[in-house]
């Protein structure tokens, strides 16, 4: 089955039109389904790397170092400070800890990496254009009740809610 898409419409030139093949597609959507994802954080010249659920669980129970709250920093552009409201976390309490290299609880560990993959899975969105995903993230969004996307990392299912978000854009819905 061949449709048809009009390709530069929208910019008054000349329609011209593509062959649009559906079976491409659906293999191309079924490769993408079917590759396995891993993730991967370095902290402390360890690194931790995860492809399923499972092993996610595995990381989260062994839970992870105080300096992945850094890592999230340098990603999310957002501050030291800032990240740590993420937490509930007191600077005091953040700065002794990381001296003494004291590991997240388990809820934190899971928080960070369920915002790792967060992370990646929106610059993949954006096309791996990590500057205007960074804005995404802190521009009102009509999708989430007009809330800025980064104020919902403090929680598992607002994590869950900005990852639908990005699924909707992805996938040409209102994000």
């Amino acid at each position: 089955m061949l449709l048809y898409c009009s390709k530069y419409a929208s910019m008054g030139t000349d329609i011209k039109k593509e062959k649009f093949d559906t079976k491409k597609s659906i293999k191309r959507a079924r490769a993408l389904r079917n590759k396995k994802s891993l993730w991967a954080i370095r902290i402390r010249d360890k690194e931790y790397t995860w492809s399923n659920k499972i092993e996610r669980v595995t990381l989260i129970r062994d839970r992870l170092p105080y300096e992945a709250i850094e890592l999230l920093s340098a990603r999310t552009e957002l501050s030291i400070k800032e990240v740590l409201s993420i937490f509930d976390l007191p600077q005091t309490t953040y700065n002794k800890k990381k001296r003494e290299n004291g590991l997240l609880s388990g809820r934190d560990s899971e928080v960070v990496l369920l915002l790792t993959e967060l992370l990646d899975f929106g610059i993949e969105v954006f096309n791996n254009e990590k500057e205007k995903f960074n804005r995404w993230l802190k521009k009102p969004n009509y999708s989430l009740g007009g809330i800025k996307p980064e104020t919902l990392f403090d929680t598992v299912t607002g994590i869950q809610e900005v990852k639908n978000a990005l699924n909707r854009l992805e996938y040409g819905n209102m994000a």
